[in-house]
């Protein structure tokens, strides 16, 4: 494998994207037969977060670059090192790299990996999707996250795209330090999907997130218009719970549960038995919630979201 994106039409070529002073990051390209846009497809940030990942290796062997309108640049595992480890985390210095945008090429192991997608990936996208889901201690329901904040004309885009995907929920995201949400403020229209959960995958959620990855390319006309099986709805507010100390977490909903407002949702218990009561402050739908009894201080605990009908 080498560095050069040089491709010929219908061809599918492996290259790597160099990291300094460590480990390169494997990709893919496939080269569609015919001119069109660059879809730019990473799984992996997180290693735990398998449906992504399981998705992009069978997507790469049922991809048929003779049959494709511009091209597909894939990244099947950015954080190799954290998949085989099973962590979210770059296991060489304990960092988030979707918390790490934008890199240094003179910072830790992590920054440097940021810094090398953004050089690579971003000159080349016309369109970038990014493929997570719920960590190990996580539950959640299928969602799309598209940016807001970074201009009217990448909010449309992308808020357009994400229209076109099969899955629950659309969530305005104002994160800007991800790698799609870095990517949007450098003027790509990037979406961020979120399917699995728990530390585990299975085949049904694996199939559902290689049908938004071909939904995303009929709308970038790269391959066939796929049509709609699970039309999402919008959210126009969203409420994160994180804990602001260390505790016991005891969660009394389920993903795409309905809540009311001022309903009980969870509760913080502290080691001396202090009680932190999270309430609904609105009408909504429960989106995810962490399954695990304990929590660090700063941890998600729950989200949810207020869909414009309600």
């Amino acid at each position: 494998m080498d560095f050069s994106l040089n491709c010929s039409p219908g061809e599918q070529k492996h290259f790597l994207i160099p990291v300094p002073d460590a480990d390169a990051i494997e990709a893919v390209i496939v080269q569609g037969a015919f001119p069109g846009k660059t879809l730019v497809v990473t799984a992996g940030v997180h290693g735990c977060e398998y449906v992504g990942i399981q998705a992009v290796q069978e997507i790469l062997q049922e991809l048929r670059p003779q049959e494709l309108f511009g091209r597909v640049l894939l990244v099947p595992l950015v954080n190799a090192a954290g998949f085989y480890a099973g962590t979210d985390l770059v296991p060489a210095d304990r960092n988030n790299l979707n918390r790490c945008f934008p890199g240094s090429a003179q910072g830790g192991v992590t920054q440097r990996m940021a810094y090398a997608l953004e050089q690579v990936l971003y000159k080349e996208a016309d369109f970038l999707l990014d493929l997570h889901g719920g960590g190990s201690g996580e539950s959640m329901t299928p969602l799309v996250f598209f940016p807001v904040g970074a201009g009217k004309k990448i909010e449309r885009e992308a808020r357009r795209a994400a229209s076109c995907l099969s899955l629950s929920y659309r969530v305005p995201s104002v994160a800007k330090n991800g790698l799609y949400s870095y990517a949007a403020q450098q003027q790509i229209p990037s979406l961020l999907v979120e399917r699995g959960g728990g530390g585990i995958w299975h085949s049904d959620e694996v199939a559902a997130c290689k049908q938004n990855i071909y939904e995303l390319m009929g709308f970038l006309g790269i391959g066939p218009a796929s049509p709609i099986t699970s039309p999402s709805v919008e959210l126009e507010q969203v409420c994160y719970e994180e804990a602001p100390e260390d505790g016991f977490w005891y969660c009394y909903k389920t993903p795409d549960s309905p809540c009311r407002r001022g309903e009980l949702l969870g509760k913080l218990v502290d080691r001396y038995g202090k009680t932190i009561d999270y309430r609904a402050n609105f009408d909504g739908v429960v989106l995810y919630f962490t399954h695990s009894l304990g929590v660090q201080k700063g941890g998600a605990l729950i989200a949810y979201g207020k869909p414009y009908h309600v």
